[in-house]
């Protein structure tokens, strides 16, 4: 349930514009995890970054169904593109639908299949990308980092998100869940990482911000 402060954030921010709306309503009836979705507040922040940054090559690791590729393309600079990495192949209508309601079609690309294994193919063929979107398996998230930090350019930025994973992360540190445990060998692995600068926003289940050096 929505709490008050998010109401009020809510709507003093930018508004969805109809086809993120649509692409909501449509995530909520048709996938088991609508939750998933980055939400209104957290897409505006990644197209400002992306407008910030002057973004021309966008790498998104988990696309789900679309809904933060759309804000990212909105945000890049023009002729710019967004690769949309995506294991789950049975989303593949729903994205394309979405992103062409959203009329950024030509500015995104889905890569479907295994992150890491698309993601070496990237840096074999010399790919780099002014900014990195981590959302997906959270078991995966520090191996993510390692190959996102080969493909960013220097002063490029990398933002994570769910890295406090509803403060999990901080109140069970001696936890064996995968997904837990994942996060928390990412975030010590990051806030040691003397190659980078990099906070944490407490956004949602959070949201990491880092900047390559």
């Amino acid at each position: 349930m929505e709490s008050a402060q998010e109401k009020y954030i809510r709507e003093h921010s930018s508004e969805e514009s109809e086809a993120l709306k649509w692409l909501v309503k449509q995530t909520n009836l048709r996938t088991n995890y609508p939750r998933m979705l980055s939400g209104q507040i957290q897409g505006e922040l990644l197209k400002l970054i992306a407008q910030m940054l002057q973004a021309r090559n966008i790498l998104e690791i988990g696309c789900f169904t679309g809904y933060s590729s759309i804000w990212l393309a909105m945000g890049l600079e023009a002729g710019g593109k967004v690769d949309s990495l995506e294991i789950n192949d049975e989303l593949e209508d729903l994205i394309r639908e979405g992103w062409s309601r959203a009329g950024v079609q030509d500015k995104t690309e889905l890569h479907l299949g295994d992150a890491l294994e698309i993601m070496e193919l990237f840096l074999n063929e010399g790919r780099k990308y002014d900014l990195i979107y981590i959302d997906a398996n959270k078991r995966e998230y520090l191996n993510y980092y390692k190959a996102a930090k080969r493909l960013l350019r220097k002063g490029g930025v990398i933002l994570a998100d769910d890295t406090m994973l509803g403060g999990k992360v901080y109140d069970s540190p001696e936890t064996s869940d995968k997904q837990t445990r994942g996060l928390i060998e990412f975030n010590d692995f990051v806030a040691a990482d003397p190659e980078v600068e990099q906070l944490i926003l407490p956004l949602r289940d959070g949201l990491s911000i880092i900047r390559k050096l």
